[in-house]
Parts: structure tokens; C-alpha cells; sequence
């Protein structure tokens, strides 16, 4: 494959105003995030950075699943982050626009969704620098510095995080991955899943998901439910 690696986007890209939450979608955010409760003796909120790899779907799904999750996290009033592959979002650019407008971080997440430490140093630096110029060009919004492997592959390789930090990532893993991507992977099972990982030790946690498999959409709801009468606090991965 031949491969050129001048496909950053210009600086001149400019970020489009983000959407702002509403009065109640803020006041709810307080009361789910527990931000504004005051302390109980030594108690401390957990933090949890609840994140979405947004790829093209490992098997058939129905449509509008993303749009499910944005709107169960607009109800909630909680602000996620969305790791973009480059190749999805040139597929489905209003969707991508409609992340960033509600106010969600995104990051990369490789252009062809190739395990990274597979790829040799030219075509690994093109991979990223293409998906980057992709979610540029197309949400006015830049990835860095959050960018995550596809299936994690890379996370531990040297060459491959400092081929990421040269260009201005750093890996975001994760510590809660329910395996939702599974084919019977259930929306009970993630709805109990995703809690027991999140409480298990009182450590703050990010927590792995997928933006198109539609057992994630149907739990979310529930989910942030059962976190939010835990009075959690959600953050951006790098307050993790």
C-alpha cells in the first residue's frame, strides 16, 4: 500500500461552537454527577471517565444507535468523550458533527482500525495523521492528545507510543470493559456489568464502550442511573 503522510489538516481549522447544556440537562448533571453534594465524612466521589470507541460496526446493527447514546447522555447531562476512527467518521459525517456539537470530547482512534503495533513506522504515523485530518476537517475539532489503540494493540509498545506522543497523543486505556462488541452480550448484562466494575474498589475508573452495538444504547440509560445514585463523578479521561 502506498501511503502519503502529508494529510494533516491545516491550522486553520477552527473548532465550531459547541452546544451548551440546558438549565435542567445541567441541573441533572450536578445530581447524577454528585459534583455539588456536599461530602460525607471521609467519603469521596468516584470518578469515572465513561468513553465510546466509535468505529464502523463489528457486525450488522440497527441505525441510529449513536444517536441513542447521545441523547441518553443529554438526558442525563453527562459529557463523554468519543474516540472517532477516521475512516467512520468521513462515512458519517453529520454524526460526527452531531457528537461534537453536544458538547462531547473526541479523540482518534486510527484511521483504518488496524492493530497499531502490526504496522511498520511509515504506514503507523500515516494512519494516525490521516485519521486526525479526517475528524479535523470534518467536525473543526482536534483529536489530540487523546488517541486509543484499536483492541488495545500498541498500548504496551514502545515504538508505537513514541511514534503517538512524536505526533502529540498519548494512549487512553481503560479499566472497565464490559465486552459489549460481543454478538450475545446483552443490555442486562451490561447494566450490571458496567456498575460492578465502576464500584468494585472505590478507585476512579475509565470505562470502555462502543458506540454502535445496540445492547450498549439500550443499557445506557440504566447505567447511568445506578451510577448516579452513586453520586459518581464524571470527568474527562485525563482527570482519571
Amino acid at each position: 500500500m502506498c501511503c502519503s503522510t502529508g494529510l494533516r489538516a491545516s491550522s486553520e481549522v477552527h473548532a465550531p461552537p459547541r452546544r451548551r447544556l440546558t438549565t435542567a440537562a445541567r441541573a441533572r448533571s450536578k445530581c447524577l454527577c454528585g459534583a455539588d453534594r456536599p461530602d460525607e465524612g471521609d467519603a469521596r466521589s468516584v470518578k469515572v471517565a465513561l468513553t465510546f470507541d466509535t468505529e464502523f460496526p463489528g457486525r450488522p446493527t440497527l441505525p441510529g444507535v449513536e444517536d441513542r447514546i447521545l441523547a441518553s447522555l443529554d438526558a442525563a447531562g453527562v459529557e463523554a468523550t468519543f474516540f472517532l476512527q477516521g475512516r467512520w467518521t468521513r462515512a458519517n459525517p453529520e454524526t460526527a458533527r452531531r457528537i461534537v456539537e453536544a458538547g462531547h470530547s473526541v479523540g482518534n482512534h486510527s484511521n483504518y482500525h488496524a492493530p497499531m503495533n502490526g504496522l511498520d513506522d511509515e504506514l503507523l504515523r500515516h494512519d494516525i495523521r490521516k485519521a486526525e485530518g479526517t475528524i479535523q476537517s470534518v467536525t473543526g475539532v482536534d483529536p489530540r492528545p487523546l488517541f486509543r489503540c484499536p483492541f488495545g494493540a500498541g498500548q504496551d509498545d514502545q515504538r508505537v507510543l513514541a511514534a503517538l506522543e512524536e505526533l502529540g497523543y498519548r494512549h487512553v486505556g481503560w479499566d472497565v470493559d464490559p465486552r459489549d462488541w460481543e454478538e450475545d452480550r446483552t443490555a442486562e448484562e451490561l447494566e450490571r456489568l458496567v456498575p460492578d466494575g465502576v464500584l468494585e474498589d472505590g478507585n476512579d475508573k475509565t470505562v470502555l464502550l462502543h458506540a454502535w452495538p445496540l445492547a450498549t444504547a439500550e443499557a445506557l440509560p440504566m447505567i447511568l442511573n445506578a451510577l448516579g445514585a452513586e453520586s459518581v463523578q464524571f470527568v474527562a479521561p485525563g482527570k482519571i
